[in-house]
Formats: structure tokens, sequence, C-alpha cells
């Protein structure tokens, strides 16, 4: 549903000069830079497939998701959505995407939501019984029913978030673009969109691309994970595969039977090194190749009453990956 083939995009920035000389110099001999926002991107996503978007401010996020949806175009390379160029901006192609964009409102605040729902119905030219049903279905899904004749700023950060939700999906689109779709909100209110998008998914199989600096929306909505560095792709593959590429440790967690840690415990530092110690757990982290050792030592040398092997955290993995000069 959506290819991607070696996009480049660059912008002409414009170089500011310092002090008011500089500031007059710019008015009539401007300098200008050229940023490389993406470099040789690369990607293909299937129908029902939810990706998410990884990368630091600046990596390329929106840049990438503006460019599928074709509200800029790139400087080079080829993108098919739908089979469509997205740039063209075909009527076809734009009644069958939807865009959705933490930072941005597309309802009118002084409407109602059923107002403003009224008029996407014939931007969109949507069929009566087809705009009724995808309503109620929306409305009872997310639980905003009730609020359905309520002046849009008279709701909720979280219930503007939700009827966003309702507007962008109400013409059943075939992909949809998630940019930020919980920033700002509560945590019950992310569970909630959360939650919502996974059922949406499972009943509608959208291809869908996720963008959020809240790994937990990541984690999980997405099984795949594409992480923007500089504009570059560094990694492209499914969400565990993330700790077996990146990372040559693991955490070994015990608990001890007299919740009394000794003090002179130490791990040998080929083995490992202890990185939490507090009320009777300890966290050790171990190379891989030296888990099988390192929990021997640990069995022979403290009184364990259980002991668990796990990844490091996903989210201070792709922290450090996105992070990284």
């Amino acid at each position: 549903m959506i290819e991607v083939q070696n996009i480049n995009k660059v912008f002409r920035v414009h170089k500011k000069e310092p002090g008011l000389a500089g500031s007059i110099k710019s008015l009539f001999a401007r300098q200008w830079i050229e940023k490389k926002a993406l470099v040789d991107v690369s990607l293909s996503i299937g129908e029902g497939e939810i990706v998410g978007l990884a990368g630091a401010n600046g990596a390329g996020k929106t840049t990438l998701v503006k460019i599928l949806a074709g509200i800029i175009h790139p400087t080079s390379g080829t993108a098919k959505v739908l089979g469509y160029n997205p740039w063209e901006r075909q009527n076809e192609f734009r009644r069958q995407i939807a865009l959705i964009m933490g930072q941005k409102a597309q309802l009118w605040w002084d409407l109602p939501a059923e107002d403003c729902f009224l008029l996407l119905k014939e931007i969109y030219q949507i069929p009566e019984r087809q705009y009724n049903e995808n309503l109620r279905f929306l409305a009872e899904t997310l639980g905003v029913k009730d609020q359905m004749n309520i002046q849009i700023r008279r709701l909720s950060l979280g219930e503007r978030m939700k009827m966003e939700l309702i507007a962008a999906l109400l013409h059943n689109p075939r992909v949809v673009f998630l940019d930020e779709p919980t920033i700002g909100l509560d945590l019950t209110a992310q569970r909630s969109i959360r939650q919502f998008l996974l059922n949406y998914r499972q009943k509608r199989r959208p291809a869908m691309i996720v963008t959020s600096h809240y790994m937990e929306d990541i984690e999980q909505l997405c099984k795949r994970i594409i992480i923007l560095r500089h504009g570059s792709v560094i990694y492209d593959g499914s969400l565990n595969g993330v700790s077996k590429d990146f990372t040559s440790h693991k955490i070994i967690s015990v608990h001890l039977k007299d919740n009394n840690i000794p003090v002179r415990f130490r791990m040998p530092e080929k083995l490992g090194a202890v990185i939490n110690a507090d009320r009777g757990s300890i966290d050790v982290k171990v190379h891989r190749e030296s888990i099988s050792e390192a929990a021997s030592y640990i069995l022979k040398n403290l009184a364990v009453s259980d002991l668990t092997v796990k990844e490091e955290d996903i989210s201070n993995i792709i922290e450090a990956i996105i992070r990284e000069d």
C-alpha cells in the first residue's frame, strides 16, 4: 500500500547574520544553507500494518509523513501510496487517506462536533448510510456519544482529540498517518486512544504510520518500528529485534529470601555489574554470552528466592539510539 524508494528532502534555510548590521545586510543579500531532512529513505508498508516511526526532534519523521500525505514534495526519489503519487493530490487519493496531527486541529472550534462531521460528510461525499454507521461506531467506541452537540472549544483536550479521530476516520481511509496522536493527553486518555486504534485497526485494517515521542504509544501499538536519525533510516524491523541488534547485555533481576543484600557482594567484572540494589532486590547488567555463568555465580553467592532474565527496557534502548551522534 505504501512504497518508498530513495526519498530525499532538502530544505533551503535562511542563514541568520548576527546583530543589527547582519539583519540589515540580509535584507539585500541573503545567504542560504541546505538542510537535509531525509536521506535515501526507503520502506514498504502493507495493508493492516501499524508501523512506528521513531526519532529525535529534527530526525525527519514529520517531513516523511507530510510527503506521504502529499503536503510537500520530495527533492528526489519516488513514493507510491495506494498506487498514487501523493504530491499530485488527486481527489481519489485524498479520499482514501487520513492525517491526524496531535498539535494541529482540523475541526471548527465554534461549532459542535456533529455539525463539523456533517460538513466533512459533504466534503468527502460520504453516502448517508455509511456516514451514520461510521459515526455511530466511532462515537460509541470512543465513548463520546453524549458530547456530540457540545462546541469543540468547550471539550477537554482528550475529548477534542477523540473528535479529531472521528473526523479523520469517518470516510473509511485505507491509509492513516498519526503524528503525535496522544501529545499532551493524560494517562487515561492516552490509554483510551491506544485501545481504540488497536480495535479500529483490527476491524477496518488500514495501513498506519504512528510517530510519537511517547514510547508507550509505539510499544503498545506497533510490532514493527522504523528509527530515523539525521534523516536516515538506521533500523527497520521488529520491535523485539531492537534489543538484539543494539544491545549486548541483558538484565538479571534477583529477589532475595531474607531481603538483606550482603554488603560485600560484588559481581566479577567479566560477568557484569550491579545496576540496582534495593530492599532485597538486585538488578545485574550481564553480557549476553555470560548469562549462564553470571546466574550460577549469583545463585552460589546469594540466598535467592526468585531470578528472572530479561531484556533491557526497550524505551531506554530506543532513546539511546536516536540521541546517539
